[in-house]
């Protein structure tokens, strides 16, 4: 899958409602150069409404993208779902009185007036990445047991088991600096 699957001609579309569907894969984030995701199937669904000037983009993606655990390394797939409201406007930036009227649900997309196409790639590729959680790791129990073992092995000090507070290992740091 290329950025350009995501090129939607709306000078081509007719009036009323047309309707896209569209697979994302792992090359679809290798295409903007992201390392993170090492694979994905997610579906997206595009619906564009044309009346006269008014051009309305609905995209709804859903799928599982395949990342690393923040603990363990291994892979992690996690489910996304995704919805973006867009309304296209032709010519320059509104001013702020036309961006308070504008409706709340939808994000506002300016075109210039001789622009035939939208490309929807930055805007889903931002929109899934944002939808991934900051944190990403296993539930309690599902990581690499082995990888556990060295994380927990590193955070004994003096023979005594601190697994339970990472910063246990600083205790008595101060007490140390004052004498």
């Amino acid at each position: 899958m290329e950025k350009n699957d995501f090129l939607i001609p709306l000078n081509g579309l007719p009036q009323g409602l047309s309707e896209f569907g569209r697979k994302i894969g792992k090359e679809f984030f290798r295409d903007f150069d992201n390392t993170e995701i090492l694979d994905a199937e997610v579906g997206a669904t595009i619906r564009v409404e044309k009346s006269g000037r008014y051009v309305g983009v609905d995209s709804d993606l859903c799928g599982e993208v395949t990342v690393e655990c923040d603990r363990c390394l291994e892979p992690l797939t996690l489910p996304v779902e995704v919805s973006i409201r867009l309304s296209v406007k032709y010519g320059s930036e509104a001013s702020s009185e036309e961006k308070e009227e504008s409706e709340p649900s939808r994000e506002v997309i300016y075109l210039p007036e001789d622009d035939a196409d939208l490309d929807l790639s930055q805007i889903i590729y931002d929109y899934l990445c944002l939808a991934l959680p900051p944190q990403r790791f296993h539930q309690d129990g599902e990581c690499n047991p082995e990888v556990l073992k060295y994380l927990a092995d590193g955070i004994k000090v003096e023979g005594k088991d601190k697994t339970g507070n990472p910063f246990s290992v600083l205790e008595g740091f101060l007490a140390d600096k004052k004498e």
